[in-house]
């Protein structure tokens, strides 16, 4: 009896167990359930924080988003960009390459517009013009993407650090061409919109259009191609990879070119369908906040959409709470934190099941 009261003492009060399966009705309903209660609780912050009205912030907030034609364009359009970018890491993430350098790997992208701009924009009709400056956008970018993917494929260096590295080195190259164009070394090159792409319906919508075909042409790449799986392999075992004849080094190098050149093509938009200049600041982090979307939608393209416009309206939300209530910017970013942290936490239960010990006879 002693033994049994022993070992009975020593097991633990809470414990885990790994669920098999999770019907996609309950994971939705467990995601409803935190965002609820992100909610709930980022309401008794408001109201302690700031006293207001905690249904007024949150209307503030959908019509900081929803609130007119304009808003919504502007909405879908930076959704459309962030889940550009999310795009471009997602395939390197599924065979677990860490690519963190999405932000420099656009930038040189961009970079590479306003070159072709400042360079050639007079000197080629305009046809062959975006021809030549899409091709270059894109070759640029996916060498950019090409020097991490071969050291690391052929001496297994840190992708993540390296990514890392390039993207401050993206951001030197911008500021020293920035100084070399700019109008008596200002550091700030003119806008040139007459040679940005033709307006197709209002001056987003090719944005748009060009980034929902690519999500859908990314996602049957990756779940129906041959090289798809090749990728998903890969992420699994390299050992297993190696095993049934895949070659890991190429799959590794196609992979960071496909990213490379998706990256160059959000660049591309970024510069000749919007700003028709470039600068450091252009990409405004997002090639980092597309890490989060990707990882919320499980690397699953089409998921990435509503993850990508989630972030992206919670940041226009945060940004309207500033102007409306005139608090701390703090505030807004305090409320898309909480909510961010609820949906991201709420992963932990559809994967894991929580477990009380049961009380013995002994302990009642």
């Amino acid at each position: 009896m002693m033994k049994v009261h022993e070992s009975t003492k020593k097991e633990p009060l809470i414990h885990l167990t790994k669920r098999d399966a999770i019907s996609w009705q309950k994971s939705i309903l467990i995601r409803a359930a935190a965002i609820i209660c992100a909610l709930l609780f980022a309401a008794i912050l408001i109201t302690l924080l700031s006293k207001e009205n905690p249904l007024n912030v949150y209307k503030s907030m959908f019509l900081g988003a929803f609130g007119s034609e304009r808003r919504i364009w502007n909405l879908i359009n930076d959704t459309c960009i962030l889940l550009g970018i999310s795009l471009a890491v997602t395939p390197a993430f599924r065979m677990k390459f860490w690519n963190c350098g999405a932000e420099g790997q656009t930038l040189i992208g961009a970079l590479t517009a306003a070159a072709c701009m400042y360079l050639f924009g007079d000197k080629l009709p305009l046809p062959a013009f975006f021809a030549v400056m899409t091709v270059a956008c894109i070759v640029t970018s996916a060498i950019w993407a090409l020097i991490p993917a071969i050291f690391k494929a052929f001496f297994n260096t840190n992708e993540t650090l390296f990514t890392l590295m390039m993207n401050y080195i993206a951001i030197q190259l911008i500021m020293y061409f920035l100084k070399l164009w700019g109008k008596n070394g200002s550091g700030v090159l003119d806008r040139m919109p007459e040679y940005r792409f033709p307006i197709v319906g209002n001056q987003f919508l090719l944005a748009i259009i060009t980034i929902l075909v690519l999500t859908v042409l990314l996602y049957i790449y990756l779940r129906y191609s041959k090289q798809g799986y090749e990728i998903s392999v890969v992420g699994e075992s390299e050992n297993t990879a190696k095993y049934i004849g895949i070659n890991v080094k190429k799959v590794i190098i196609r992979t960071m070119i496909i990213s490379g050149a998706i990256c160059g093509l959000v660049g591309l938009l970024l510069v000749a369908n919007g700003s028709c200049t470039v600068s450091t600041t252009l990409v405004g982090g997002q090639g980092f906040t597309a890490i989060m979307v990707s990882w919320l939608a499980k690397f699953n393209p089409l998921y990435m959409i509503l993850s990508s416009l989630l972030i992206v309206f919670l940041g226009k939300g945060a940004s309207q709470i500033t102007t409306d209530f005139r608090v701390d910017s703090s505030i807004g970013d305090i409320i898309t934190g909480i909510i961010l942290l609820f949906i991201i936490g709420c992963e932990f239960f559809i994967h894991y099941k929580v477990h009380f010990r049961k009380k013995t006879k002994e302990e009642e």
